[in-house]
């Protein structure tokens, strides 16, 4: 009994990695991999530079609604209140600004208790993508990918940051985000597992929709973290597949300039540039509104993974970018077809500020760097939106150097609860509706307690493991989450402790 209380305490601490403050303070100076910063300011310039920025940004744009206890992303633009979008760009900033700001964990909570009091209608661990005057879902309720990923992460950066000990459990929910993300099959969540591809969003169910992808939703970092988070190999293969489907666009269609789409059509057969009103306007298939955030997600995972695929593309648009414009930041305009013809006539932020991350990945342009860092630190907040402010206040975050993802050993912080793993074996690993259990009668040669204790480490439940040497358990009633099997003798002793995941 007294190993069984101190497995629970054990699981529990797991969870925990530091109740007192934050574990991952701003500023973090993260080490990327073979990068440039704007080097005509200092660190604690650049650090400055963030935080000031973060506290006017926080000022206009983390609300309080729509009950006391919540918080969203103020979005500004007629009657809309907020957007899964907004909300998920919300939950990366507050946990990658605690530390400067005293009120991130309690804005972040706030911000959960938002996003769970509005789910998507379809997958109910997702958001609904849109709320109107009266915070009242509207044009649809269901989801957006972009935001299911990024409200994801953001739990996983909580987790990291102040550990799921307290009032909501940021791992076990972001287990559960995760897996409505993924969804049982091709036909339920934001991917299509029969292509490894990113859907639209979890309205996606069928036809030829199915075959389509927005490339702003390419955010090959998250993914990486979430394959750790939940021991799941699928997701290494979505990153691999928007690798590919990058190479694929910037080879066939935008050899010059390196350019992606906004959307992109018939991902299961010749990947093409999406249509004119695919799904938003005459713009789907050029770089517009959307594709504009495609060089700070894909610099983001060189930068943590140094995974060359996002070097190179990174790098290819960035060198059309400094020819393009002569080397004049003025001249970098708000949108392009994908041959380089610019779609507009003015600048814009949400362009600009993406592109200067982008440039991080050009070590032998570094004058083409700071010219855009001082491009971007003209603009003044008053005179912009949600859309392209929010866009400046997360490529600030990275290029000073604070962007980080949760460690791997932190979210898997459990294996060191896996002692005398060889005792017993669990198979499926990633379990579905039974779990099997073969004891080792190398090891085991004696009658031993099987039980079963979900996230917050509670008995869930518990079998004997007889002369048979082995045990099917049915947990098709469970919830989608994280369990620990734990084998003890009938003194108590515990032979081992393994995890597995259920889907």
């Amino acid at each position: 009994m007294i190993k069984n209380i101190l497995l629970t305490i054990a699981f529990a601490l797991v969870l925990m990695p530091n109740i007192s403050g934050q574990n991952f303070p701003f500023p973090q100076h993260t080490e990327y991999y073979g990068h440039i910063k704007p080097n005509q300011y200092t660190q604690v310039e650049l650090d400055g530079h963030v935080t000031a920025f973060y506290d006017a940004w926080k000022d206009l744009y983390f609300k309080v609604g729509c009950e006391d206890n919540q918080y969203h992303v103020f979005f500004d633009s007629g009657n809309t209140v907020t957007v899964s979008e907004a909300m998920g760009y919300g939950m990366l900033i507050a946990p990658l600004m605690a530390g400067w700001d005293d009120e991130a964990k309690t804005i972040f909570n706030g911000l959960y208790r938002y996003y769970k009091a509005h789910p998507s209608h379809i997958m109910p661990h997702l958001m609904a993508w849109k709320q109107i005057t009266g915070c009242v879902d509207a044009d649809g309720p269901d989801s957006a990918t972009d935001g299911d990923i990024d409200i994801a992460f953001g739990l996983l950066l909580a987790h990291a940051q102040w550990g799921s000990h307290g009032a909501i459990n940021y791992f076990q929910e972001a287990l559960l985000i995760i897996n409505d993300i993924m969804g049982a099959n091709a036909s339920e969540g934001d991917i299509n597992q029969e292509l490894n591809s990113v859907k639209l969003g979890d309205w996606v169910t069928s036809g030829s929709r199915m075959n389509g992808t927005r490339t702003s939703d390419f955010i090959m970092d998250h993914f990486r973290v979430f394959a750790c988070a939940v021991d799941d190999s699928s997701w290494v293969d979505v990153v691999d597949e928007c690798y590919t489907l990058i190479e694929d666009m910037q080879t066939n269609y935008s050899p010059e300039t390196g350019l992606l789409p906004d959307f992109i059509e018939d991902v299961n057969t010749t990947p093409r540039p999406a249509s004119p009103n695919y799904l938003e306007g005459e713009n789907d298939g050029s770089y517009s509104y959307n594709a504009c955030r495609d060089p700070w997600r894909i610099t983001s995972d060189y930068l943590i993974s140094g995974d060359n695929r996002a070097k190179e593309a990174a790098i290819k648009i960035n060198r059309w970018l400094l020819q393009s414009t002569g080397g004049n930041a003025n001249n970098v305009y708000a949108g392009y077809e994908l041959d380089g013809t610019r779609l507009n006539s003015w600048s814009d932020l949400s362009f600009t500020a993406p592109f200067t991350v982008g440039a991080m990945a050009d070590t032998d342009n570094q004058n083409w760097l700071n010219t855009l860092y001082s491009k971007i630190l003209q603009s003044n907040i008053a005179n912009g939106g949600y859309y392209d402010n929010t866009l400046k206040l997360l490529s600030l975050i990275t290029i000073s150097g604070n962007y980080w993802v949760p460690p791997c050993d932190i979210l898997n912080d459990i294996n060191e609860l896996e002692t005398n793993k060889n005792s017993f074996r669990v198979y499926p690993t990633l379990a579905t509706n039974t779990i099997n259990v073969e004891l080792n009668p190398e090891l085991v040669n004696s009658e031993v307690i099987c039980r079963i204790y979900n996230s917050m480490g509670q008995l869930v439940k518990q079998e004997v493991i007889g002369n048979s040497h082995i045990t099917s358990m049915q947990i098709d009633s469970f919830s989608k989450g994280l369990y620990l099997i734990n084998l003890c003798n009938n003194q108590g002793n515990v032979l081992g402790t393994q995890k597995v995941f259920k889907k």
